[in-house]
């Protein structure tokens, strides 16, 4: 039975790909992002099919973080072979000539089909190179018109890729962390430190963190506290939760590592500096928060700050000094009102 698999590219993967591409400068930003969707595609059938101590994704770093890749002849290590993944919408990018024409040297490729939106990809299948040099060879000399030639488009199904490798069931490796980019999120045990931090990494399982000189087993989760961000150089407030992991390597902004189940999510999410409104009003204005204390909330309607951006720690003397007014509120009558 042929097998394909769909995979479905959530926020944060979409705004990763491109920034990445962006960062990369890439000679056309649509191809760069369109391929490191595809990579996105490959890795997470990878978690589902293959034992995750058998593949290496060379580039997963790079897109996670947002940062320029170093340069490599492929994008992944699979048993030991080398294997580049293709993206296209265009199916007949897939015949074989036109797969070697643009690499001819790695071991396999993994063929994969993007819609228009790209909100779905789908891993058609895989070939080794050398079954595409013979199929071309045969094209060349039996087939005829080139509408035939689509009959030799070159796929193995992917649920065949494992079979190069030791028999193994069916895994699942995919994370089973509860939390994404930019959630806001404090530690689980009762004690003094309840710091809200803002998640800005999900490790992936087999990536185990280090904590004070230890490996750290598990899922991982790396956050930055706020007061470490609003040190940053820009308003990081209005960056887009998926891009936070490469504000903070470009800012050497300092991370913590915390196991996934010693973190819950913040019940009094908000800090100095954030963007909220009141939603229950007919036509909220944009607030910013001030202050926090005992589950209240003060805040400074936006339009009354004449500059363009305060660092938060500035915003409650800023506003006594200049006599401008603050409204103070329960912290659950208000909500984030992101600004990226």
């Amino acid at each position: 039975m042929k097998i394909v698999y769909l995979y479905t590219p959530d926020e944060i993967d979409r705004e990763r790909a491109h920034h990445q591409a962006v960062i990369q400068g890439a000679d056309n930003i649509d191809i760069k992002r369109i391929g490191n969707l595809g990579e996105l595609a490959f890795e997470q059938f990878c978690r589902e099919y293959l034992p995750v101590e058998m593949w290496n994704w060379k580039n997963e770093e790079a897109i996670r973080r947002c940062n320029s890749e170093s340069f490599s002849a492929y994008d992944f290590e699979v048993f030991d072979y080398t294997l580049d993944v293709k993206t296209s919408r265009d199916v007949s990018a897939f015949q074989p000539e036109a797969l070697l024409d643009k690499d001819p040297d790695d071991d396999i490729v993994v063929m994969v089909w993007h819609r228009d939106n790209e909100d779905a990809l789908i891993l058609l299948g895989w070939e080794r190179t050398e079954t595409l040099k013979s199929k071309i060879r045969t094209q060349a000399e039996y087939s005829g018109d080139e509408p035939e030639k689509l009959a030799h488009l070159a796929t193995r199904p992917m649920n065949e890729l494992h079979d190069l490798g030791p028999n193994t069931a069916h895994l699942n490796q995919k994370p089973q962390n509860p939390f994404q980019p930019g959630d806001r999120v404090v530690k689980a045990s009762a004690d003094d430190d309840t710091s809200v931090a803002v998640v800005v990494e999900i490790l992936p399982p087999e990536k185990n963190a280090t904590l004070y000189g230890q490996e750290l087993k598990g899922e991982a989760v790396s956050v930055a506290f706020p007061s470490a961000l609003d040190d940053g150089p820009s308003d990081w407030r209005t960056i887009h939760p998926a891009k936070l992991s490469s504000y903070c390597a470009d800012q050497n902004i300092q991370l913590y590592s915390y196991k996934q189940e010693n973190l819950i999510c913040a019940s009094e999410p908000f800090t100095p500096g954030d963007y909220v409104i009141k939603p229950n009003y007919d036509d909220p204005d944009l607030a910013v928060v001030t202050t926090v204390e005992d589950g209240e909330v003060t805040v400074v309607f936006e339009h009354l700050l004449k500059k363009d951006y305060i660092k938060p720690h500035r915003l409650a003397d800023v506003c006594e000094n200049n006599n401008i007014s603050q409204h103070s509120f329960q912290s659950e009558d208000m909500v984030f009102e992101p600004q990226y």
